[in-house]
């Protein structure tokens, strides 16, 4: 049986942070395109048997809204990123009503240049636009999820936007999962307002390319006792992402949460970091190089190369549907603060948890059992 079959036609709302970028234009457009049986769920790990009654809400049940700073109709979005080989030919107009119904319900984010609002005004504008859409599509309940650009990490007191956008979240009642490297609730302003709130949430930063093959070759090096000695990359992008990780903190932001995997996984942390390169030529596809020098037996010294060529919004749209249907379950079962069982989605998890994808998947699965078990 398909893990989407749930035993309630309950309507469930997806709130994106981000809600007209690539990554969450995927998202609509792909649940459209699965839901109508237009193409299969590859890339779903929530449809494969290990979440077979799990209590999962249906994809045909989820709703989409979200806040941008952007005016660019999903419609629109939707072509260009089917001209750029991101979504297939047809499949705008095949779910063009699906993208411009989740289009009328994105609100203006902020704070905008010029915007005079304080924190305050803009968490409870923020929490206010997600609680109208809640009652507005009789929702039964909703998840809030940053896909947004990726932000430098704060320097002073002031919560940047991921937070304001979190902090909206929680008061509006709802789970919250941080799908980027951003602060968002990792901001210590906001920790007594997390471990009150009553609420489930996750994060952060989202694994889907080089940083999945970083978790699989570390537990790798280490189980067979080599040593590594240094580990180099390089990741050339283009598109929204490219543009905001060329300012050098976003990247720093974004690069932390690659070291960590290593720290995870390796006996000793290697020399080396990772290098950000913005090529707007490459769209929404992305180049990502790692240089791995090893020693083996008697001191013998080798190097491993890997290239990662593919598309970010396809590799991060089934995680975020994932991870929407996960965190709402939990909520329905009231589980609540970090979900570290769902590091497997993360590089840098809240929570406890291993660090090898091999761990991560098992302590899903267990995350799995405990939610088929859960009431409703």
């Amino acid at each position: 049986m398909s893990a989407s079959v749930s035993p309630s036609v309950a309507r469930v709302g997806v709130w994106l942070i981000g809600a007209r970028g690539s990554v969450a234009t995927s998202v609509i457009a792909g649940c459209a395109a699965v839901t109508a049986g237009l193409h299969p769920p590859t890339g779903l790990v929530t449809e494969t048997p290990m979440f077979a009654d799990s209590g999962l809400p249906a994809l045909s049940s989820l709703v989409f809204g979200g806040h941008d700073t952007v005016d660019c109709p999903l419609p629109k979005r939707a072509e260009a990123l089917a001209a750029g080989g991101v979504l297939p030919p047809g499949l705008p107009a095949a779910v063009r009503a699906e993208l411009a119904a989740a289009d009328r319900e994105i609100r203006p984010g902020g704070p905008l240049p010029g915007d005079t609002r304080g924190e305050e005004e803009l968490i409870t504008a923020f929490a206010s636009d997600i609680r109208d859409f809640i009652r507005r599509s009789e929702l039964t309940r909703a998840v809030v999820v940053n896909v947004a650009s990726t932000e430098p990490a704060p320097t002073g007191a002031a919560l940047p936007p991921s937070s304001l956008y979190a902090a909206a979240a929680l008061r509006a009642g709802c789970p919250y999962v941080n799908f980027t490297p951003s602060t968002g609730l990792n901001h210590p302003t906001l920790a007594p307002l997390a471990s009150s709130s009553g609420l489930p949430y996750a994060g952060r930063d989202g694994k889907t390319g080089q940083t999945l093959l970083r978790s699989v070759l570390g537990p790798m090096f280490t189980q067979r006792a080599l040593a590594v000695r240094a580990w180099s990359g390089t990741n050339l992008l283009g598109g929204g992402d490219g543009a905001s990780l060329a300012d050098p903190a976003a990247a720093a932001a974004k690069n932390a949460g690659k070291e960590r995997v290593l720290a995870d996984t390796l006996a000793t942390p290697p020399e080396g970091e990772v290098h950000i390169d913005d090529v707007p030529a490459l769209g929404d596809w992305k180049t990502a190089w790692d240089h791995i020098a090893f020693d083996g037996f008697l001191g013998t010294r080798m190097i491993l190369q890997t290239i990662w060529q593919g598309c970010d919004s396809a590799l991060a749209a089934p995680l975020v549907l994932d991870l929407a249907r996960l965190t709402t379950r939990a909520h329905e079962a009231g589980l609540s603060g970090p979900l570290g069982e769902l590091g497997f989605y993360f590089k840098d998890p809240v929570g406890e948890g291993p660090g090898a994808l091999g761990e991560k998947y098992a302590v899903l699965g267990r995350f799995a059992e405990r939610l088929r078990g859960a009431g409703a």
